[in-house]
């Protein structure tokens, strides 16, 4: 069991925690989720210990040990196998005094402990662990020093799972994994043996490996049973049910009051109205739960639609040196209309091919022909520390808008998400996922015929990573998506590309295919399926994919609509605003009074025009959502 009760915690003096509680049964499996900011990481830290709590407590069963992800990798001369091993301090004390023990009775004890802690498995165990991870046999024996720090978190979280902990504790783990890594730590999770405490936005992962859900809102603690989607749906029909209860509550409040204004002088009715001040001074109100918005993204279309193919590769290769290729025997081309995810491990190649496709990289052999108008948007993780720590994203839409006003600049920031305050915030005080946000409409901003996104949903919580689905959905452009997040791939892509054995190639599966097979493959029972295979589907990825861009292409006119409507709007809004500042000047209507009249006028006919636009947005939205519902 592992409760936590009451618990408060400020920074700043700010509430980041108040009065939460909740428990968690021995053995259960829950993701914590919440906002951006909403102080899920200090809960996992308050847990761990790392921080005291203000007030509360938290406490589990005697004798339990906590795991937790330490922040720093691991380093060194130890091979990757013996780092993890190293992790049982026992096992390892007990080998050392096995070593050296003389007493009989001592050396039978140590070796009756290691039995019982299952010693002798324990380096098969690891090495299944790592390999899980996606370290080979020969990868698990090089140094730690020899790979990345994304590399070597995955060995701490190795090391981790290695100890078996009764209360393993998870804060994003897959922002160091691949798909593939993803996919076996959903499979290893859901049969972990104790209690697990999982932060994530991985709505996939949510899903299939919890099955209870603690939302972190406002300070407060709440547990729903079920994953994600059953947790959105029932907090749905709570936020429904809570603003029923209110509205009849105000009723009730309201009556109340009349009651006792009209009673409360009436000696034959003071008794009563003296019951009713009484009930109304206990009748706590209903807190409405307001939902934070989620600013969308917005990426803008192709300014002019390019002829197919807009790319092509005919047995291309590409690498950092001329005579050694990462990738060779490309022969592949991309439609305006394509949304591809490209499948495979860290290590394989993505990154590489996405290089190559952004025109970073050249071939080395081989054709690639491009559109000559061709533009391109490339957004990579590592980007983010590229942006200059000392400017805000005022700063930087500066440099993309150099002869436009502040009030343009800024309105586009506001589209953005970045309203008055965050648009001066220094970058290096903005959040992962402002940043992100930032990079990501940065890199849309020229409207690309391809945009190129490598793992975009690292810093991005749950409703955002949702946005992000809706925007790619309506992007007239094509897509290259390379992302763990399962969610973001069905829904996103209608193409899968696999990056393997040195070669990019079309894969002819779903994702719950290449699900099973890697699993199946990491135990060494099948190879994963490419396009010399036959397609057992009955439709093939080309026939879904063709049906997939019509249906774009029938919703296009129709979005183009709403998209129309909602500038008119924004912009007889954004003129009404302006007439109410010259109005509210009372010195108008006395130096100027034939002036102010035009501008009552002028006003009425654009508040009309605003209804009348606000009717043609609501028509439009109508016939575009039956449209997409009926596609």
């Amino acid at each position: 069991m592992l409760h936590i009760n009451e618990l408060t915690y400020r920074i700043e003096g700010k509430p980041i925690l108040e009065g939460a509680t909740v428990a968690i049964p021995t053995g259960h499996k829950v993701g914590l989720v919440g906002r951006n900011g909403a102080g899920k990481s200090t809960l996992v830290r308050l847990i761990v210990g790392e921080i005291a709590p203000d007030d509360g407590s938290i406490s589990t069963a005697k004798g339990a040990r906590i795991g937790y992800v330490a922040q720093e990798a691991p380093g060194g001369d130890d091979s990757l196998i013996d780092w993890v091993l190293a992790a049982d301090t026992e096992r390892a004390a007990l080998l050392d005094d096995a070593e050296t023990a003389t007493d009989a009775t001592r050396i039978a004890a140590i070796h009756e402990r290691l039995v019982d802690i299952d010693a002798h498995s324990a380096p098969a165990r690891a090495a299944q662990i790592l390999s899980g991870l996606g370290f080979d046999d020969d990868a698990q024996r090089r140094p730690c020093r020899e790979y990345s720090g994304g590399w070597r978190m995955r060995v701490a979280l190795a090391s981790v799972l290695f100890l078996e902990p009764e209360v393993l504790l998870l804060d994003e783990p897959t922002n160091y994994l691949d798909l593939e890594g993803t996919l076996w730590l959903e499979t290893y999770l859901k049969s972990y043996p104790h209690t697990v405490v999982m932060v994530s936005h991985d709505r996939d992962l949510l899903n299939r490996a919890v099955g209870s859900i603690i939302h972190l809102d406002r300070g407060k603690l709440t547990l729903y049973s079920g994953g994600y989607d059953t947790f959105e749906e029932t907090r749905r029909e709570k936020q429904r049910l809570d603003l029923k209860l209110q509205k009849k509550q105000e009723e009730q409040r309201s009556h109340l009051e009349a009651f006792i204004t009209r009673f409360k002088a009436k000696a034959s009715k003071a008794a009563q109205a003296q019951s009713r001040v009484k009930a109304l001074a206990r009748m706590q109100p209903i807190a409405a739960e307001i939902e934070d918005r989620v600013v969308p993204f917005r990426f803008p279309a192709p300014q002019k639609l390019l002829a197919s193919p807009i790319l092509q590769l005919e047995r291309a290769s590409v690498g950092y040196a001329p005579d050694a290729p990462v990738l060779s025997r490309l022969d592949l081309r991309i439609d305006q209309d394509d949304r591809i995810a490209l499948l495979g491990a860290n290590g394989n190649g993505k990154s590489t091919f996405a290089k190559l496709i952004a025109g970073r990289l050249a071939t080395l052999d081989g054709t690639m022909r491009r559109s000559q108008k061709l533009e391109v948007g490339y957004f990579a993780q590592h980007q983010l520390d590229d942006l200059a720590a000392g400017l805000s994203p005022f700063d930087q839409i500066t440099r993309l808008m150099p002869t436009a006003t502040e009030a343009e600049r800024r309105s586009r920031l506001g589209t953005w998400g970045f309203g008055a305050a965050k648009a001066d915030t220094r970058a290096d005080n903005l959040s992962g996922g402002e940043k992100a946000r930032l990079l990501m409409a940065m890199t849309a901003f020229h409207a690309p015929h391809i945009l190129i996104l490598d793992e975009p949903t690292n810093h991005l919580d749950v409703d955002s990573r949702e946005a992000l689905v809706h925007a790619l959905n309506e992007y007239e452009g094509a897509v290259i998506l390379i992302s763990h997040d399962r969610h973001l791939i069905d829904a996103s892509a209608d193409r899968l590309w696999i990056v393997r054995g040195g070669t990019v190639r079309p894969y002819e599966g779903d994702m719950e295919s290449y699900r099973t097979e890697l699993l199946a493959e990491r135990g060494g029972k099948t190879r994963v399926r490419t396009a010399d295979d036959k397609p057992d589907a009955k439709s093939s990825r080309a026939d879904q994919r063709r049906d997939a861009a019509e249906r774009r292409q029938q919703l296009a006119p129709l979005r183009k609509t709403v998209q129309t409507a909602e500038k008119r709007m924004e912009t007889l809004a954004s003129e009404i605003a302006k007439l109410d500042g010259a109005l509210a000047d009372p010195d108008l209507y006395v130096r100027d009074a034939a002036k102010a009249q035009r501008l009552v006028v002028e006003r009425g006919q654009k508040a009309k025009a605003l209804a009348e636009a606000e009717e043609a947005w609501l028509a439009a939205t109508e016939a575009f959502e039956a449209a997409e519902a009926a596609a």
